[in-house]
């Protein structure tokens, strides 16, 4: 087969640097842009397909408004976005594939980072004996939420329960900091979304057609299945009239649950066995994801549900269950009762707290929230625990104005060699992207029937009986014991719950 022709070209910035880029005869062409890259593959060079586009003056000023002035991915001390640290601005940057720079000459374009190596698929992506090639494919989110797809990708791509809801807790907190500076994606979807199951990672792409209500406006209305309902039922209308619904933060709102539930679930939210009507294929599908969309574990209506659910939102938890319920049910069609982005983070990490590994070495998800320690039987494989293995702690934080009085903010499943951090420990600390300290504080032990807690760095760190233990000393966690555990003014109160 006969090579590309390929040559090197320079490309000059706005800034009047220069990068070279790889010209080819067929670049990769989405719907608004063609793609180069530099000669090492670690920018991407991109120029718009059609001239209005690259010489429309608010494309300009949206471009240079996402590469400073709103950027997560850059301090502000270089011009990035707001109140942005060094620090905060590494920790977004990888979350996001966010533009670096505009291109002047040899036209207007962008340049954004390449995606990590470990969103491509590598040779051996696929089950033995599966004829479908993926070296080389974007790891977009489908691949992994549709159960047709992802029955041929190896075991080891799918990663597991846990791998999948850490992505979940980075998109949550990624949506967070665009809706925090004012900003909305418009086009959240399982195309936009790149994961990696095996890491336990993920990263916003198509950053460039971000919306700034009253500002820039959005270009887009979405990705079938992830389009808000109120945006697909007022599509027909003229963009200036009033009734149109266009995507904005509430939107995102609805396409971010959309992705958390396939994440977890493996399924779409909306896509039952309810026929809306017969008129065309077209038509139903439109009320499907428009108008009459039915979530699909609605507990008033359950016309779309299918008969093998056998893992629901109630297997996820307290926290999981009420968001899912809110967003789908009260928020389906008021956007206004969606739960935020930061609302959703903070569920995800209180859920974190409450995973259990599967004791079943064959069970394909490998972990699952533990709600109820009462039946602590695993809905993936349906294997039991046993009693031993049972263990949890509530945490307590004093309430302000009150000496000597606690409020629960929280509860931790326990399991043998769990990490446990900072925000485990002291009230008012938070494990997001200000978090710089991620040491490792304590971890569990369990050694027959008993559980241990081993301080492992907890300066000040103390007993039941309220005597220190120094780091590499550990700590008997009997049923019923309260106590502080760490002597900082801000220590929160463990209590012990076995069984």
């Amino acid at each position: 087969m006969a090579k590309k022709n390929q040559h090197i070209e320079k490309a000059i910035l706005m800034n009047d640097t220069e990068i070279e880029y790889v010209l080819t005869d067929n670049p990769p062409r989405g719907g608004m842009k063609h793609t180069y890259f530099t000669p090492d593959r670690k920018f991407a060079i991109q120029f718009f397909n059609k001239e209005e586009d690259a010489e429309n003056p608010q494309m300009h000023s949206r471009l240079e408004n996402i590469v400073g002035l709103y950027n997560p991915t850059l301090a502000e001390e270089y011009g990035g976005a707001m109140g942005n640290t060094k620090e905060t601005a590494a920790y977004f940057a990888n979350l996001f594939c966010w533009p670096v720079a505009l291109i002047k000459y040899p036209e207007f374009g962008v340049v954004c980072p390449t995606y990590p190596p470990n969103f491509f698929f590598g040779k051996h992506a696929v089950k033995s004996g599966v004829n479908l090639d993926m070296a080389g494919k974007d790891k977009k989110s489908r691949w992994f939420t549709s159960r047709a797809i992802s029955k041929c990708l190896a075991d080891d791509e799918c990663g597991n329960f846990q791998t999948m809801l850490r992505l979940s807790i980075s998109l949550a907190r990624a949506v967070r900091r665009l809706h925090t500076a004012g900003l909305s994606h418009s086009d959240l979807s399982s195309n936009n979304v790149l994961i990696d199951p095996k890491t336990g990672t993920c990263v916003v792409i198509d950053i460039d057609s971000l919306v700034v209500p009253g500002v820039f406006p959005p270009e887009v209305a979405g990705t079938k299945g992830y389009i808000a309902p109120e945006v697909l039922e007022t599509m027909d209308l003229p963009f200036d009239d009033p009734g149109r619904k266009l995507p904005c933060a509430t939107t995102d709102l609805f396409a971010l649950p959309v992705l958390l539930y396939e994440y977890l679930l493996k399924r779409h939210p909306l896509d039952g066995p309810k026929i809306y009507t017969t008129t065309s294929t077209e038509d139903d599908e439109y009320m499907q994801y428009g108008p009459m969309a039915t979530f699909i574990e609605n507990p008033h209506d359950t016309s779309n549900r299918p008969d093998d659910l056998q893992v629901t939102i109630h297997d996820l938890g307290p926290y999981l269950e009420k968001m899912f319920l809110q967003a789908f049910v009260e928020g389906m069609h008021d956007p206004e009762k969606r739960p935020t982005a930061a609302q959703w983070e903070k569920a995800l990490v209180k859920t974190w707290d409450l995973l259990q590994p599967c004791p079943n070495s064959n069970c394909k998800a490998k972990w699952f929230v533990l709600h109820d320690v009462r039946n602590p039987v695993c809905p993936h494989c349906g294997t039991r625990l046993r009693a031993d293995d049972v263990i949890h702690v509530r945490l307590k934080k004093p309430m302000r104005g009150r000496k000597g009085q606690w409020q629960q903010t929280g509860e931790i499943n326990l399991y043998d060699n769990m990490p446990l951090f900072k925000w485990h420990f002291l009230a008012n600390v938070y494990p997001d992207e200000k978090m710089q300290d991620r040491t490792m504080q304590a971890y569990i032990s369990h050694q027959g029937s008993e559980w241990y807690l081993v301080n492992n760095a907890l300066e000040g760190m103390l007993s039941p009986k309220g005597n220190l233990v120094p780091i590499g000393q550990a700590v008997w966690l009997r049923n019923g014991e309260m106590f502080p555990t760490s002597n900082q003014q801000d220590a929160l109160l463990m209590e012990v719950v076995k069984g």
